[in-house]
C-alpha cells in the first residue's frame, strides 16, 4: 500500500534506544526552556549603557547610579548610532540596525561636579559583533572609587578568603556527587558541570519566566535535578554499563553529551548571563574584617548544612554505608547482598540534586548562563583529586581548599587566569600524592 517498514534488529536496536534516549533529554530540555527562548526572538538589537558611581567605606563599596551624563554609539568609521543622556537609574538604550562592531563612549566633561572615572581609559567601550550571543549587549561605565585602593593588602586578603569559602563550598556540593558517581561506578562524568548548568537554568525558568518564588521553586528545581541526573543514568550510562561498554568509552560519551547539552542550553537560554528576580538587591554588610551581603551569607549557611547532612547520611545511615561499601568495591558489596543496581540509582539522583542545588547558588551569586557548570567542571575535578578519588569527605576538603586558592590567586594574577592555579593543583597532586589527601594507596598487580 505504498508504506516503508523498517526493521531495526540487533546493534541497530541498541543504537535506536540510546538515540532515542538522547530524544527524550534534548526534548525535556526544549520544552522547558521553549518560553524563554520565544521571549528574547521577538526583542530587537539593542545597546544598553550603564553608569554607576562607585564608594568604598570601610572595605564595603555600594553603586549608585549617574543620571544626566552624555552617552554616544558611533560606528568604528565614525556614522553616528546615537546619543542621549542617562536617566535617574543610570541607563541609556540604543536600539540599533544589525550585529556590527561599535564604539560607546562617555562625555566625561557631563560628568556630575566631583564626579571623575576611576580609570579615565575607560571612558570608551568596545562593542564587538560577536559580543551580540544575545540581543542586547551592556556596556557599564563606573565614576568614583576603586574598591581596592582604599584596602590594605592583608583586608584584601582576609576578603578574599571569605569568598573563597563561598565558592569553595558550592564546589564541594557539586563535587561530591561527582565524586560519588565515580566511586560507585568508576564514570569520569564530563557532563556533571552541565548538571549544575540544569538546575541554574530551571531556577531561572521558575523563577524569571513563570514569577515563582525562588523559596517554593528551589526544592521543585533540586528534585528536578536529582530526576536529571538519574535519567542520564537509566537511559544512558546504565545501558553502556550493562553492554559491557569500557569505562574510556563511557567517558568519551560524556564528553559527547557535555557538548550536545552545552549547545541545547546555548540555543534556549541565549549566551549572556541572566540574574535570578528574587534577591538580586543586596546592601553590602561587615562581618569583621570581611564584607557580605545577607543572601551570600545565607547560601553559604546553607552550603555548610547541606554537606554536613550529606557527611551524616553516608557515614550513619544504612543507605550511606551500602554507597561506602559499592565505592570501596562493587563485587564484594553485591556478594553480601547489597543492591548495587539501586544504590548507583540512588547515587546518580543524589549527585544530580546536589547540582541543581549548586547551579541555584551559583545563579544567585554570579547570574545564570549557558555555560556556568561548564567553568566549574575541572575545579570540581580538582577538588576531588586533591581531596581523593570516590572519597566524599575528600570531595569536601578539596573542595574548600580549591575555592579559597582560586580567590587568593587573584591577587596575584589577573582575575580571567585565577583558576589557572587550581589547575595546576591538580597536575601536581597527581605527580607528588596520586591518591589525594584523604585517598589511600592501593596495590597495582
Amino acid at each position: 500500500r505504498g508504506e516503508t517498514v523498517v526493521l531495526v534488529t540487533g546493534a541497530g536496536k541498541r543504537t535506536y534506544r540510546i538515540v532515542r534516549a538522547f530524544a527524550v533529554v534534548a526534548g525535556a530540555l526544549v520544552l522547558f526552556g521553549s518560553g524563554a527562548n520565544v521571549a528574547s526572538a521577538e526583542e530587537g538589537l539593542s545597546i544598553i549603557a550603564s553608569v554607576q558611581n562607585q564608594t568604598v567605606e570601610a572595605g564595603v563599596s555600594q553603586k549608585q547610579p549617574v543620571a544626566g551624563v552624555t552617552i554616544t554609539v558611533t560606528t568604528p568609521a565614525g556614522a553616528m548610532i546615537g546619543t542621549g543622556v542617562t536617566d535617574v537609574a543610570g541607563l541609556i538604550s540604543f536600539p540599533i540596525p544589525a550585529r556590527d562592531n561599535y564604539i560607546v563612549t562617555l562625555d566625561t566633561a557631563t560628568l556630575p561636579n566631583g564626579f571623575t572615572m576611576i580609570d579615565a581609559a575607560k571612558s570608551v567601550s568596545i562593542v564587538d559583533k560577536d559580543d551580540f550571543t544575545t540581543t542586547v549587549k551592556r556596556a557599564t561605565f563606573f565614576t568614583g572609587s576603586s574598591n581596592t585602593s582604599s584596602q590594605t593588602l592583608l583586608n584584601r586578603m582576609i576578603q578574599r578568603g571569605a569568598d573563597g569559602l563561598r565558592l569553595g563550598l558550592v564546589i564541594a556540593m557539586c563535587a561530591v556527587g561527582l565524586s560519588l558517581i565515580f566511586g560507585t561506578t568508576g564514570l569520569t562524568n564530563f557532563a556533571h558541570g552541565e548538571m549544575v548548568t540544569f538546575g541554574g537554568l530551571m531556577a531561572f525558568l521558575f523563577n524569571v519566566t513563570m514569577g515563582i518564588p525562588l523559596l517554593i521553586s528551589a526544592p521543585i528545581v533540586v528534585a528536578l535535578g536529582g530526576l536529571f541526573g538519574l535519567a542520564l543514568n537509566v537511559y544512558i550510562f546504565g545501558k553502556l554499563r550493562r553492554r559491557g561498554v569500557g569505562l574510556i568509552s563511557q567517558l568519551v560519551v560524556s564528553v559527547g553529551l557535555s557538548i550536545v547539552l552545552r549547545n541545547m542550553f546555548l540555543y534556549q537560554f541565549g549566551g549572556r548571563t541572566k540574574p535570578l528576580n528574587d534577591y538580586s538587591q543586596q546592601t553590602v554588610m561587615r562581618l569583621g574584617p570581611t564584607s557580605i551581603t545577607p543572601r551570600d551569607l545565607t547560601t553559604a549557611i546553607l552550603s555548610l548544612l547541606v554537606l554536613v547532612a550529606v557527611a551524616l547520611f553516608i557515614q550513619k545511615s544504612r543507605t550511606g554505608k551500602a554507597i561506602r561499601a559499592v565505592s570501596d568495591n562493587p563485587t564484594l558489596a553485591s556478594s553480601t547482598g547489597i543492591d548495587t543496581q539501586r544504590i548507583i540509582r540512588i547515587v546518580w539522583f543524589a549527585g544530580g540534586a546536589l547540582a541543581a542545588l549548586g547551579g541555584i547558588f551559583r545563579g544567585l551569586d554570579e547570574q545564570v548562563g549557558f555555560e556556568m557548570g561548564s567553568r566549574l567542571v575541572f575545579l570540581m575535578f580538582a577538588a576531588i583529586t586533591l581531596g581523593g578519588l570516590g572519597s566524599a569527605f575528600g570531595a569536601l576538603v578539596g573542595g574548600v581548599l580549591v575555592g579559597i586558592f582560586v580567590e587568593m590567586a587573584s591577587l596575584v594574577v589577573p582575575s580571567e587566569l585565577k583558576n589557572v592555579p587550581a589547575l595546576l593543583i591538580l597536575i601536581i597532586v597527581l605527580i607528588v600524592r596520586p591518591q589525594g589527601i584523604l585517598g589511600r594507596k592501593q596495590r597495582v598487580g
